[in-house]
């Protein structure tokens, strides 16, 4: 005869992150601006509005560029609510050429701006390089303001200076 497991101690609950899936969707070339539409309006259905909902937006857009257009043509977007945490990753087929700073290009050079830029709108991001490809995860926390909009959700400030990651 077996014994029953020790119950949970209810003066002790485990706390479980809520995981909210908002929007997993293939992308290419042709369907970037109509993703950019989907997320726009999960962004904004999740409670993240005005400039920090469409510095996000603007954020994962450049991330889904980037894997177009370095990744091999196509692509793979996720966007999730955890807890008060909005994290969209976006993943491709390429591989990245070596350790790549996120750092401003001269003004002289066109291109290259992406990853910075979502580097400065998105409050984290992560590059990993894996056996199938990249995956560049963008953050924002989520904080209810209490304000008269009836507790909108809106980002919390940013650190001014950027930490050292790596891009492609």
């Amino acid at each position: 005869m077996t014994e029953d497991p020790v119950p949970p101690d209810p003066s002790h609950p485990t706390r479980v992150p809520a995981r909210v899936p908002l929007l997993s969707e293939d992308f290419a070339a042709g369907t970037v601006t109509a993703l950019r539409h989907r997320l726009a309006a999960a962004v904004t259905g999740a409670g993240l509005a005005g400039d920090a909902g469409y510095d996000f937006v603007l954020a994962v857009h450049e991330l889904v560029t980037n894997a177009v257009r370095h990744g091999g043509g196509a692509g793979h977007l996720d966007l999730r609510r955890q807890d008060d945490v909005l994290i969209c990753e976006v993943s491709d087929h390429g591989a990245a050429p070596g350790r790549l700073p996120v750092r401003l290009p001269a003004v002289d050079v066109a291109g290259g701006r992406g990853l910075w830029l979502a580097h400065q709108l998105a409050e984290g991001l992560i590059l990993a390089s894996g056996l199938h490809g990249m995956t560049a995860t963008v953050t924002v926390c989520l904080t209810p303001t209490g304000g008269p909009d009836g507790g909108a959700v809106t980002a919390a400030p940013r650190p001014a200076e950027p930490a050292e990651d790596h891009e492609r």
